[in-house]
């Protein structure tokens, strides 16, 4: 078993409440994310207890890197904070159990001692939200690709002046072409976005990760 904690004094506290329980064997204790793939690889960990802030990485960021060479190691995540993204976090990074910082120590010395049992303390029906989001993300970054394929250097260069405000002039002005060039791809880049004004473009090319929209 490993733990992966960054904040020293918590650290040894987790440490000595492991060490008092026979039944779990304490291999090791890493304070980076980089410590944590190092030190699970060289234990070939079965358990890793893992915070979800981490100096270097996030702990999901760590148990991925983990989990890549490790498929069978049994993340339980700790301190993560009572928001259903950290839950979603942990999960696709192969969580098994999730405790927040209210947990006691008895709470998490049985959720560790039942994931060491090969247990899952997660619900299934999270898992199945969690697997869901994954889908969603995976369609929209292919669609994001497919749109971003057909789109010309140009027209992204005026979708991109479109999300920063300006005109038709001040785009001619920028960009360096006459103003009915300008239109000409303004309106090719409303239909390849199948959308019906120029603000529309705008939100469009946000959502699918065309442009960026700084925050006023």
């Amino acid at each position: 078993m490993l733990v992966v904690e960054s904040h020293p004094l918590l650290a040894s506290a987790l440490a000595r409440l492991l060490e008092d329980q026979q039944e779990l064997a304490l291999c090791g204790v890493a304070r980076t994310g980089a410590e944590a793939v190092a030190q699970a690889l060289r234990f070939r960990a079965e358990v890793i207890v893992m915070s979800f802030e981490l100096p270097d990485m996030s702990g999901p960021a760590a148990a991925g890197l983990i989990r890549d060479q490790l498929p069978g190691a049994a993340i339980v995540f700790h301190g993560a904070e009572e928001s259903e993204a950290a839950l979603f976090d942990a999960i696709d990074a192969g969580a098994i159990a999730f405790l927040t910082k209210s947990a006691t120590a008895d709470q998490f010395l049985e959720a560790i001692k039942r994931a060491s049992l090969g247990e899952v303390l997660i619900p299934v029906a999270l898992f199945a939200r969690a697997l869901a989001r994954q889908r969603t993300a995976r369609a929209d970054e292919e669609e994001r690709t497919r749109r971003a394929v057909i789109f010309t250097t140009r027209e992204l260069e005026v979708l991109t002046l479109l999300g920063e405000g300006l005109d038709t002039i001040a785009m001619s002005q920028r960009l360096g072409i006459s103003a009915h060039t300008v239109e000409w791809h303004v309106r090719h880049v409303i239909e390849k976005l199948e959308v019906h004004s120029k603000l529309q473009a705008v939100i469009a090319g946000a959502r699918l990760g065309l442009i960026e929209i700084e925050k006023p």
